[in-house]
């Protein structure tokens, strides 16, 4: 363990970059858009409307920012880039260690609502409850942490940094991981990569590509429909839409809440789906450390990589796969048990994309019991 290289870090937020928000969230200037515009053709104004009134006059970023800093918070240097990481130890302070990995639109906010059930903080939890060590990271580019000044920062060298936090900075001999959207494709690089520290993934993102020989008829053509621009856009040119999403806080709003939007179970609405607080103070991760354009930019490390997101090889770590209702990134289980040791499957009549704040108490049971699957 290499405490001397961790540090004790607060987010704390000049004033002036709030009053700098509100004075730019006043100034929203909107599109002119057809009658009938919705998120299916990518911004629904009457939400987002909702969204800019209740971020002006109603949320307390000061009340999120203490909240926020009410867990343990720290930065270490990896690989010549300062890491942004929670460290939150269980109740018993002998708990499982848990690498917790995020993705995009999302952020670390994503698990605090999980830290006190996970580490045995909970009232409501049994006193035997499992009890985990957290350790939840910014990706590099992301979030209040390091910014690569240089390419080269692709899964793969992710996979890395956050293999080399868990075991050279934090200590831990072996660990188990929970992820979904990047957090999925990073954890696989991580098993892949480093089984011998790898206790088990556990994964809500159930994709892969189809195998040689197996791709259905117009499989890419239909993917490439699939509400994938963004992908498209920020693998090649995230840049030009960068600038955009660092001068206006309503346009970062439109380009992100528009997936959680598309990803989610929000049949009966975006803000009936989510915490309008918590949805905003996830926009806050990208806003107030001016980390959009920095984190769009993992797509194109991805792609000048050369390495398949889901190719490796087959992940023999024993592995958890959840498979919410409503994830847009499905595809066949056997698709899946060609490149994942699948240990457990399990479907869900509700959730999405971003299970932890949609279905936490499902993901976390599930959770639980993938463990105690493997302890048995």
């Amino acid at each position: 363990m290499n405490s001397a290289n961790i540090r004790p870090f607060r987010i704390e937020v000049p004033e002036s970059d709030l009053a700098d928000l509100s004075e730019r969230l006043a100034r929203t200037r909107w599109p002119a858009l057809l009658a009938g515009s919705n998120w299916a053709t990518g911004l629904d104004a009457e939400t987002l409307e909702r969204v800019q009134q209740y971020w002006l006059a109603q949320y307390d970023w000061r009340k999120q920012e203490s909240w926020i800093n009410s867990f343990p918070q720290f930065q270490a240097r990896v690989d010549d880039l300062d890491l942004h990481f929670f460290h939150i130890k269980s109740r018993g302070g002998h708990g499982r260690p848990l690498l917790l990995l995020h993705g995009w639109p999302g952020s670390q906010v994503e698990f605090l609502g999980l830290v006190d059930a996970l580490t045995g903080q909970s009232e409501t939890e049994t006193p035997d409850a499992p009890q985990y060590d957290l350790v939840i990271p910014a990706i590099p580019g992301f979030g209040f942490g390091g910014k690569p000044e240089e390419p080269g920062w692709g899964p793969q060298r992710i996979a890395a940094a956050f293999a080399s936090l868990m075991t050279d900075v934090l200590g831990y001999d072996e660990f188990d991981i929970q992820g979904g959207d990047w957090g999925t494709i990073i954890g696989r690089r991580i098993a892949l990569n480093h089984p011998d520290c790898v206790r088990s993934l556990h994964v809500n993102m159930p994709y892969a590509f189809p195998p040689e020989g197996a791709v259905p008829p117009d499989y890419w053509e239909t993917f490439r429909l699939a509400g994938t621009g963004y992908l498209t856009l920020q693998a090649t040119r995230p840049d030009s839409l960068a600038i955009g999403n660092a001068d206006s806080p309503m346009g970062l709003a439109g380009w992100i809440l528009e997936k959680f939007s598309a990803w989610s179970d929000s049949s009966g609405g975006l803000l009936a789906a989510f915490d309008i607080d918590t949805l905003i103070t996830n926009l806050m991760f990208y806003w107030l450390p001016n980390s959009a354009g920095s984190a769009a930019r993992i797509y194109l490390e991805m792609a000048a990589e050369g390495f398949p997101p889901f190719g490796g090889g087959k992940v023999e770590v024993p592995t958890a796969i959840a498979v919410f209702d409503k994830e847009p990134y499905r595809a066949p289980r056997e698709w899946l048990e060609g490149i994942y040791n699948v240990r457990r499957w399990t479907e869900f009549a509700e959730g999405g994309h971003f299970p932890a704040l949609e279905q936490p108490r499902t993901l976390l049971h599930d959770l639980r019991a993938f463990h105690a699957m493997l302890e048995s």
